[in-house]
C-alpha cells in the first residue's frame, strides 16, 4: 500500500454509513472467500490473456495505476494493460475510438476482462467485488465533505456507476474526452458512489453483481452479432 503525507492517516468521516458490521467484517470475509474460490478458474483465464497482451503490443502485461483507496489511502489497482505504454501521460480518460487502445485491449475492455487481476487487490483487502469504483487521486482529493464517505467503504470492481456508464467511452466522445467526463459523467458518478456508501447492504451487493453480469453478457452477445 502506498502512503501520502498530504492525505490524512486516520479516518475523518464520522457521518452515517449503513450496516457498518456488514461493511467492515462480513463483507470482507465474503470477498476473501469468493476471491479464493475464483482464483484457480481466474488464473486459467488470466494466463492466456497475459500471453495475448504480451504478444499484441510492447510493454508490461499489467498496468498498475494509483487510485484513491479505503480510508483515503492510495493503492495500486491491477489491470491487464489495454493501452500502449505511456498512454496515461497523454490523458486520463479513454475516448471513443481511442487509438491508444491496443487490439487486445479493445476486446478485453468491452468484456471487462482487463479487470480480472483485481482478484489480487481483493485478496489483499484493498478492494471488494462491489463498491465505489476507485478514482484518480486528482478527483478523490476534490471530494466534498459529504463525498468523503466514498472513501470509507472499500472500492469495488463494480458498482452502480459502472453499470450506468458501461458505454462511457461513447458518452465522452472523441472531442476533449476529459472535459466531457468531468462535466457529463463525474458528478453523477460521485452521486451514485455516495448513495452506495450510505446504503450498502448484502441484498444491494447481490443485485449489483447480477446486473453487472447481465451487462457484460449483453456486450458479449452484441460483439458476437457484429461478427456475423
Amino acid at each position: 500500500m502506498m502512503g501520502r503525507k498530504d492525505l490524512p492517516q486516520e479516518p475523518y468521516w464520522d457521518g452515517p454509513l449503513s450496516h457498518p458490521f456488514y461493511s467492515k467484517v462480513v463483507k470482507r470475509i465474503l470477498d476473501f472467500l469468493l476471491a479464493l474460490i475464483l482464483l484457480i478458474p481466474g488464473l486459467i483465464l488470466m494466463i492466456p490473456l497475459a500471453v495475448w497482451v504480451k504478444l499484441d503490443s510492447k510493454g508490461p502485461v499489467l498496468y498498475r495505476a494509483v487510485r484513491g483507496g479505503y480510508h483515503n489511502q492510495p493503492f495500486r489497482i491491477y489491470k491487464f494493460r489495454s493501452m500502449v505504454v505511456g498512454a496515461d501521460k497523454t490523458g486520463g480518460c479513454t475516448a471513443k475510438n481511442d487509438d491508444r487502445v491496443t487490439r487486445a485491449g479493445r476486446i478485453m475492455r468491452r468484456l471487462k476482462l482487463d479487470e480480472l487481476p483485481q482478484l489480487f487487490n481483493i485478496l489483499k483487502g484493498e478492494m471488494s467485488f462491489v463498491g465505489p469504483r476507485p478514482e484518480l487521486l486528482l478527483y478523490t482529493e476534490q471530494y466534498t465533505e459529504d463525498q468523503q464517505c466514498i472513501m470509507w467503504v472499500r472500492p469495488g470492481v463494480t458498482d452502480r456507476s459502472s453499470i450506468v456508464y458501461i458505454a462511457q467511452d461513447e458518452i465522452v466522445g472523441e472531442e476533449d474526452p476529459v472535459a466531457n467526463f468531468e462535466k457529463l459523467i463525474l458528478p453523477e458518478k460521485n452521486r451514485l458512489r455516495v448513495e452506495y456508501a450510505k446504503n450498502q447492504s448484502f441484498p444491494l451487493d447481490v443485485r449489483l453483481m447480477l446486473e453487472t453480469l447481465r451487462g457484460v453478457f449483453g456486450k458479449a452477445e452484441a460483439m458476437a452479432r457484429e461478427k456475423r
